[in-house]
């Protein structure tokens, strides 16, 4: 495995971080105690999960995601050898109003931090993280920004870092990031810290994949001027960049037969982008996994690769995938389809 340094702190995390979002309804408690025993003896040592896990949210299953993790915590003793991240969701919908049903602010906050440490059976939680900004903003599959006057959000960047301020100091959180922001919100809050000797941003968590590279644009300068590193989700594009929906191979439990609402990464030109990045994979005997995982693991704003899996084998693929270096040859290649079909799924 490889190592990196969370962004100003001395906290080392694996290149791999081990995404746990199906545990709970894909997955079942033995299942993701398996996979986190396996990550963990291949050197893994950064979980990620969130307060609304497992995807889809709905009120019947919210929270066993991370009451799974709390089990293992429980059964092995393993806390100290975990660098742990969570995230409290922002502005509500009706995605998630089973959840709470209003915004950030401080009561939210401590009160998302204390049923979260409750179910993960923990103390304290080392990386906090907003799960999405609460003003309207293009996010989740839209592609460009337009401005709604009619958005009643309030600038509340300060409250925000002053709430997460408190749980630091009480010890329930360490570090605190950010998650599907944009470039103007991630400068805000850095802004805020700066200013007023407030906690500052160490991450941020947005989708990064071949088929999603719209962080290569603006906050990409952010990430590497202002050393806040990306935590990539989807690095396999909902498993798109697995080939198995190209190839037909795809189980009946895989997630777009069993969730196709999820349809972020299964446009045309994503399918035909995904079968051009099978060919130079297979070119250069590799699976498209593999490459796919290898060239997020190679960018230099990435902090970690946030990988996931319901199959053992597949967890097994996308691990192995730390030992794979892309040459310059096969980059050329795969930026010559980013040329033709860039961003087929912002």
């Amino acid at each position: 495995m490889k190592y990196t340094t969370l962004p100003n702190t001395n906290i080392k995390v694996s290149k791999i971080c081990l995404g746990t979002m199906t545990w709970g309804n894909q997955n079942t408690e033995a299942e993701g105690h398996q996979q986190m025993d396996y990550a963990l003896e291949q050197g893994i040592n950064f979980f990620d999960t969130a307060e609304m896990y497992p995807v889809p949210a709905e009120p019947k299953t919210q929270g066993r995601t991370s009451k799974i993790i709390g089990t293992w915590f429980h059964k092995t003793g393993n806390r100290d050898k975990i660098i742990l991240a969570s995230k409290i969701i922002g502005r509500s919908s009706d995605y998630t109003k089973h959840i709470r049903s209003t915004g950030l602010n401080p009561e939210s906050i401590t009160e998302a931090i204390e049923k979260e440490l409750k179910r993960l059976q923990t103390d304290y939680i080392d990386l906090y993280q907003i799960h999405w900004p609460e003003r309207l903003t293009n996010t989740f599959g839209i592609r460009d920004y337009k401005h709604d006057p009619s958005d009643e959000w309030q600038d509340n960047f300060n409250e925000v870092l002053r709430a997460l301020e408190e749980q630091i100091k009480a010890g329930k959180i360490r570090h605190i990031g950010i998650s599907n922001e944009k470039a103007w919100g991630t400068m805000r809050y850095l802004e805020e810290s700066k200013n007023n000797g407030l906690p500052r941003m160490s991450t941020i968590q947005n989708a990064y994949s071949l088929l999603n590279r719209t962080f290569e644009g603006d906050l990409a300068e952010v990430s590497l001027r202002e050393n806040i590193g990306l935590l990539a989700y989807s690095p396999m594009a909902f498993g798109v960049l697995s080939g198995k929906y190209i190839k037909g191979t795809a189980t009946d439990d895989s997630r777009l037969k069993l969730f196709p609402r999820f349809a972020r990464y299964s446009s045309e030109q994503s399918t035909e982008a995904a079968k051009r990045y099978l060919k130079i994979a297979e070119d250069n005997n590799m699976s498209l996994a593999q490459m796919s995982l290898a060239f997020v693991n190679q960018q230099p704003f990435v902090t970690s690769n946030i990988i996931g899996a319901t199959k053992m084998e597949q967890l097994k693929e996308n691990i192995d995938s730390i030992n794979v270096t892309l040459s310059e040859e096969v980059l050329a290649q795969i930026n010559e389809v980013h040329k033709v079909i860039p961003n087929p799924a912002p």
